[in-house]
């Protein structure tokens, strides 16, 4: 008896729980062994099998990370499908499907039923021309002269001051850099200064008021301290007070009782 090279297979006939399993999947010259024998035994699972990679991982000794590479294989040459669903009650779930046969075509499109071109819309018949009646149209207008374009308003500029307030305001001036020591003026810089801050005095501002409102939030460094006092001097000089007018009372006339304005009692205007 000559010996057999190669393998010899011994088989017996299965009756009961057995797959069948196709040369196209155990011959498969792309799949690797590990997919091939993973698409055996998922075959050989019931419908409802749970086939994730955890449980396989658990069922094989190989990880995780081959296990889910096996996967892609088989996903890849037609023989394994996993979709994601969203179910009614709002769950996700995965659905997987095993096929026996790998699919290698894509389902063809139906076929586009033909659509009948409607007919050609009859030409519209073309309009009968309306006399119009001539109608005087109103003389234009003279176009207005240009307007002026405004000016901003520039700051009040203080009047001469009485003496007294100017020389509060010298002193005030002087004593600056005592309350904030980036603010040195010269004495040339305190003369042009002095007359604009004696208007705040004549304004009815105290001491206390400006040397705020020329000290306040200085920026470091301070370069030129002389401008930026003049430009708050201009820029925030107050109003002055307002000038309340008497009212003269009123007088009963001595000749005709009739009541007049007057700052003493006497006659109206037409008595007199």
């Amino acid at each position: 008896m000559s010996a057999v090279r190669g393998v010899e297979h011994v088989n017996t006939r299965h009756t009961s729980r057995f797959t069948v399993i196709g040369n196209h999947l155990a011959q498969h010259r792309e799949l690797s062994l590990l997919a091939i024998g993973l698409a055996t035994h998922i075959q050989s699972l019931p419908n409802g099998a749970r086939i994730t990679i955890k449980h396989l991982a658990e069922r094989f000794p190989e990880g995780e990370t081959r296990i889910a590479k096996a996967l892609r294989e088989l996903e890849t040459h037609g023989y394994l499908s996993r979709k994601t669903e969203h179910l009614p009650n709002g769950q996700i779930v995965t659905r997987t499907r095993s096929y026996n046969q790998p699919r290698t075509q894509k389902p063809s499109p139906a076929p586009v039923p033909a659509v009948q071109a409607a007919p050609a819309p009859e030409p519209a018949p073309e309009p009968v021309p309306v006399p119009v009646p001539e109608v005087a149209l109103p003389r234009p207008r003279e176009p207005h002269e240009p307007r002026t374009p405004c000016t901003p308003r520039a700051p009040r500029t203080p009047h001469e001051p009485r003496p007294k307030y100017t020389h509060a305001a010298i002193d005030l001036l002087s004593d600056l850099h005592h309350h904030a020591p980036q603010v040195t003026l010269s004495q040339n810089d305190i003369t042009h200064l002095a007359p604009i801050a004696a208007t705040w005095f004549e304004n009815g501002s105290t001491p206390s008021a400006l040397r705020q409102a020329l000290t306040a939030d200085l920026p470091h460094p301070l370069k030129y301290p002389a401008k930026l006092l003049r430009h708050r001097l201009t820029v925030l000089l107050p109003s002055p007070p307002t000038q309340v007018r008497l009212v003269d009372p009123l007088q009963n006339c001595d000749a005709c009782d009739r009541a007049f304005r007057a700052p003493t009692p006497g006659r109206c205007r037409e008595c007199a």
